[in-house]
């Protein structure tokens, strides 16, 4: 659920800022928001000092060996290191210069401008030229001209004269002033400095966890530094404006009255400036890791839908893998990971495992194991399969579809009946009733549509009340027809949306359907790949990409669609706009 938030202000005398804030900061409740934009020489300091602690880390290697540093040199090395990067930066660019310069001997050969200009000394002239075969036709068969190769189209030509002035009239190759020599010796000593610089950066990797643990010191420091001069004043007063759950306000208070702050808590006036704070049970927590991954949060007078995404995710997830020998892949594969990783937070394996046991049940149902139809006829796998969904009779698959449809109407309920709580006390709770009404007749039309079911005679009537409680009660107001027009302007096209919305939870048998005929394919491909050790180990490595393929098209399937229905279509019939920000407490 979101917690309830309390809009408070605090007062302080500007003599006693430091303190109050360092106590409201131990308190740890209040979610500060800025009165004014914080400014002052030193927060720019800071958000420096920041940045170069954060661009020397991402470069520092891990080392066994740990050494202290002053605070001097915390801040004095950073920029040390930061300057040998630079340096180092200057040189990787003087060197693909020089190396771009070589490119030119290793086409035309290890020729120096002073070796041409020893023999013009002498009296003999060396040009170079390109030109096509075709004007390399005309030449004077008297001409001393040589083909030293061809690059591309064109030929690589050099010319020896005794005329200084002659020209062949093709495109002169002008030979570079530096000879390779030259070159080779440059860029040996750039890469020796190179090497230089990265062993001196290397030999800081002893200070690593130093800049961790004041990087983490600045950050809190730059925090207090933002809320004490994002503070409004007058004469001898300061205040702030923060946002504090409901249930800590006492807490609050108690620190206020203790300290001498003077404090006003009132109800929030303006939801799009207060915070989201989600409380849910342990067991539902376990769904945060999509929504993190997602960049989402409700708005603070939008919905948790974390209970039912959860629920309904497991279910999409389970249908869009399809697969029980898949599910206990990713069973082991999790408890081997938690294993390992004993320290990392709890909530993704407990979600992955319980994504991994819905897979199992619904694998096990439907009979699919490793997309091998042999395994779910043996004695004990028999039992557990459900025929109306077994994924190997090709006549289930119209029950599947309307069991996708069943599941899209009851989902998208739903969330019209979590609105139809909300406004209990209101006569718009009959509008939310009225959309049930018509997402169930929209269902029963898309049976007949898709399925060619029959419709039954009551869905007119479920339509009719539906339509007729969204017109009069979706914007009540005392002049009835006004608030029936104003209803009616998107009417038509809401209905369509619900409709197409129903018909869209049809990918979960689509997907689901494919990621199970992938599985057929390969293991037949398999079994067709000969007898004997060759066979066999041809066999083994068709099983292990193709399944593994398959595995993985399966996870972005859920990424896509299981997402998806949540995200869009679920949130969209609660008019969601994920609008929300984080609660940050000022601790």
């Amino acid at each position: 659920m979101i917690v309830k938030m309390s809009k408070v202000t605090i007062l302080v005398s500007k003599t006693s800022i430091d303190s109050a804030l360092h106590d409201l900061r131990e308190l740890g409740v209040v979610h500060v928001s800025h009165l004014k934009k914080p400014h002052a020489d030193y927060i720019d300091t800071v958000k420096k000092r920041v940045s170069r602690i954060d661009k020397v880390l991402t470069f520092l290697g891990e080392s066994k060996k740990q050494k202290k540093l002053s605070k001097e040199e915390l801040v004095a090395i950073p920029k040390e290191i930061i300057g040998l990067l630079e340096e180092k930066n200057k040189i990787k660019e003087n060197l693909v210069e020089l190396k771009a310069k070589t490119v030119w001997f290793s086409q035309w050969g290890d020729i120096s401008k002073k070796d041409i200009q020893r023999l013009a000394d002498k009296g003999v002239f060396i040009n170079l030229y390109s030109c096509s075969q075709k004007e390399f036709k005309k030449v004077k068969e008297n001409n001393l001209i040589f083909v030293l190769g061809q690059m591309g189209p064109n030929l690589q030509v050099v010319d020896i004269a005794r005329d200084k002035n002659k020209d062949l009239g093709f495109k002169r190759v002008e030979v570079p002033k530096e000879s390779l020599q030259s070159l080779k010796e440059k860029i040996n000593y750039l890469e020796e400095s190179k090497n230089e610089i990265e062993e001196q950066i290397r030999s800081y990797s002893v200070y690593k966890h130093c800049f961790k643990e004041y990087k983490n010191k600045l950050i809190n420091k730059f925090e207090f530094i933002k809320v004490k001069f994002g503070m409004a004043e007058s004469k001898n007063l300061s205040w702030l404006l923060g946002f504090c759950p409901k249930a800590s306000v006492e807490n609050l208070k108690e620190m206020a009255k203790e300290k001498g702050w003077g404090i006003v808590v009132q109800k929030p006036d303006n939801p799009q400036k207060v915070p989201t704070l989600l409380k849910n049970p342990k067991w539902v927590e376990i769904i945060k890791p999509i929504f993190n991954f997602m960049g989402t949060l409700p708005g603070y007078k939008e919905y948790d839908i974390s209970f039912w995404f959860l629920m309904f995710f497991s279910l999409f997830f389970a249908m869009l893998i399809g697969d029980a020998g898949y599910g206990f892949i990713f069973l082991i594969l999790t408890y081997l990971a938690r294993k390992k990783f004993k320290k990392a937070p709890a909530a993704p394996f407990f979600l992955i495992y319980v994504l991994a046991i819905s897979t199992i049940i619904w694998g096990a149902l439907s009979g699919t194991w490793f997309g091998a139809e042999n395994i779910a006829q043996l004695p004990v796998f028999k039992l557990l399969v459900i025929n109306k969904i077994n994924s190997f009779v090709q006549a289930n698959q119209s029950f599947m579809i309307y069991f996708c449809f069943i599941i899209g109407v009851v989902h998208l309920s739903v969330a019209h009946l979590i609105k139809a709580f909300r406004y209990l006390n209101s006569l718009k709770a009959l509008a939310e009733i009225g959309w049930v009404c018509i997402l169930w007749a929209a269902f029963f039309v898309a049976g007949k549509l898709v399925l060619n079911n029959p419709i039954p005679d009551f869905s007119l009537i479920l339509g009719t009340v539906g339509i007729t409680a969204v017109i009069l009660f979706s914007n009540w107001q005392k002049n009835i027809l006004k608030g029936a027009l104003s209803s009616l302007g998107t009417l038509p096209l809401d209905i369509i949306s619900s409709f197409s919305d129903i018909v869209s939870y049809l990918r979960l048998f689509a997907v689901g359907y494919a990621t199970v005929a992938v599985a057929s394919t390969f293991n037949t491909m398999a079994l067709g790949a000969g007898s004997g050790i060759l066979g066999g180990f041809l066999a083994a490595i068709i099983l292990f990409f193709g399944h593994g393929l398959n595995i993985l098209l399966g996870l972005m399937s859920v990424i896509v669609h299981g997402v998806r229905l949540n995200m869009l279509e679920f949130s969209g019939q609660l008019g969601m706009e994920w609008s929300g920000k984080k609660y940050q407490p000022f601790k």
